[in-house]
């Protein structure tokens, strides 16, 4: 399916001579290109890292018309992680946003909005002391999670497990409607390694 509401990905990159990438993510397809995103927000538990390589972890939400990703990117190259948001990789370049070095195990809380009135989804990231806010200038992109829609199936639903590579499990997927717009609420998700 084309359109896409949540994306969770894991890609793992050899920093070895052979320069391979296994990716592992999870997707969740919505029902119409017409609805749009208005808030995407979750809190992620950094897993433990064994030693520096080129380990990459974000949520992100994809535009209907597949020309980037806005994602809070988990990045583990020097050996501790650091998150921060940013627009990957086309259409339009924009510089990253401001991040921080969360450690293992923590928990960030990580909220994106489109501004109501304006140009700009907001990114908010916290974990304990450490809190970032970035905009981004992307609000003409057609992002597809809380809907002006009644189906709720494309939540409760098992997400598309890209090539079918990763265990995982899921727990509270729970949709509401109030006034025409779907919410989706997912307790946990746990992404266990790959098959």
């Amino acid at each position: 399916m084309k359109f896409l509401s949540v994306l969770i990905p894991l890609a793992l990159l050899s920093s070895q001579t052979v320069h391979a990438a296994n990716w592992y993510f999870l997707r969740w397809n919505t029902p119409s290109s017409s609805a749009q995103f208005q808030k995407f927000s979750m809190q992620m538990v950094t897993p433990t890292i064994q030693k520096a390589g080129v380990y990459y972890l974000w949520p992100g939400l994809q535009d209907t018309g597949n020309t980037g990703v806005y994602q809070e990117v988990l990045d583990g190259r020097s050996g501790t992680w650091w998150i921060g948001p940013g627009w990957c990789c086309s259409n339009p370049s924009l510089p990253w946003g401001d991040g921080f070095n969360p450690g293992n195990g923590k928990a960030v809380d990580i909220t994106m909005t489109r501004d109501a009135s304006g140009p700009n989804w907001t990114s908010i990231l916290t974990s304990g002391s450490n809190s970032v806010t970035n905009k981004f200038p992307l609000s003409y992109k057609n992002f597809n999670q809380v809907m002006n829609t009644t189906q709720t199936a494309w939540c409760t639903n098992a997400p598309e497990n890209y090539n079918n590579a990763m265990r995982y499990t899921i727990s509270g997927a729970k949709a509401t409607v109030s006034g025409g717009t779907t919410t989706c609420q997912i307790d946990q998700v746990v992404m266990e390694g790959p098959r």
